[in-house]
């Protein structure tokens, strides 16, 4: 072939280094759609496959920590939740928290996590940390079908428990919380392949999140009780969510719009950031993993 054939031809396929240093893949994402739904799969029947109890910790988990809180925050501590059942006010903020923290947790090491399979077969790395969030709406489910269980219980005994008309809108705050928890997981599954040592760090994190994330008691409280620490609880997007998710399903505290358009903005921010942060990791991970 002389250079001017050479110049002419088409090439089927031409393979080059993506040079992209923020994308979505969406389209791309699309095309593995099958790989994603297996991915998904697995995460639901690998997880609890070899244990005694099974699906049954989806619910042993809430319903403790539920029972747990009840008695050192509204027995022993005296925290008020007003006309709501102080079990049942838990057991909604622990419902809620419970799906962040599992995208959190199952996608802060992606990459260490799944290195075999990265360093095999090429497909869309974003589709793993997508999979974990698809794949903990389950759980989420599960959990949720609990609490309704016991809202009803509640109910028939006469509680003065309400829903709101918000809850048509609840979807959408379940979805807020799998978005941030995924950006905040991708950062940190960046992280994690040069600093090994930080996913020591991520179980006691989350723990103290919780507890600047008014899972356990009304953000009134902690303005009224600590005001000078309040500000810890209002510049924190998760106990908007919390706080709205209350009042959507037992039609107790409040909403803040504005806290509300905080968390979307920072969420959006903190998707987009952990999206760059990954799309620039994966391409040079599997040699300090």
């Amino acid at each position: 072939m002389n250079q001017t054939e050479h110049t002419n031809t088409t090439w089927l396929f031409e393979i080059t280094p993506k040079n992209k240093f923020f994308s979505l893949n969406i389209k791309e994402v699309w095309q593995y759609r099958d790989l994603l739904l297996l991915f998904v799969k697995r995460d639901v029947v690998t997880v609890y496959k070899q244990t005694v109890l099974g699906p049954l910790w989806y619910l042993i988990q809430p319903l403790f920590t539920s029972i747990t809180f009840t008695i050192i925050f509204n027995t022993v501590a005296g925290i008020d939740t007003g006309t709501v059942p102080p079990f049942l006010f838990n057991l909604a903020g622990i419902t809620v928290w419970n799906y962040f923290t599992a995208c959190l947790n199952d996608t802060s090491d992606t990459f260490k996590k799944n290195a075999s399979i990265f360093g095999k077969v090429y497909f869309p790395r974003v589709i793993m940390p997508l999979s974990v969030v698809i794949s903990n709406l389950l759980k989420f489910g599960i959990q949720f079908l609990i609490f309704i269980v016991f809202y009803l219980y509640y109910y028939l005994q006469g509680s003065a428990v309400s829903l709101n008309i918000t809850i048509l809108f609840f979807p959408l705050l379940v979805a807020l919380m799998g978005v941030l928890g995924l950006g905040l997981g991708m950062i940190i599954s960046s992280l994690v392949t040069k600093y090994r040592d930080f996913t020591y760090l991520i179980g006691f994190g989350v723990q103290l999140l919780m507890y600047l994330s008014a899972v356990m008691y009304p953000m009134i409280l902690i303005k009224e009780k600590l005001p000078r620490y309040g500000w810890l609880v209002e510049y924190n997007p998760l106990a908007y969510v919390i706080e709205t998710s209350r009042y959507m399903l037992l039609n107790v505290g409040q909403i803040s719009f504005l806290g509300l358009v905080y968390t979307l903005l920072l969420t959006i921010i903190v998707f987009f950031g952990g999206l760059l942060v990954f799309n620039k990791t994966e391409k040079s991970f599997i040699d300090t993993v």
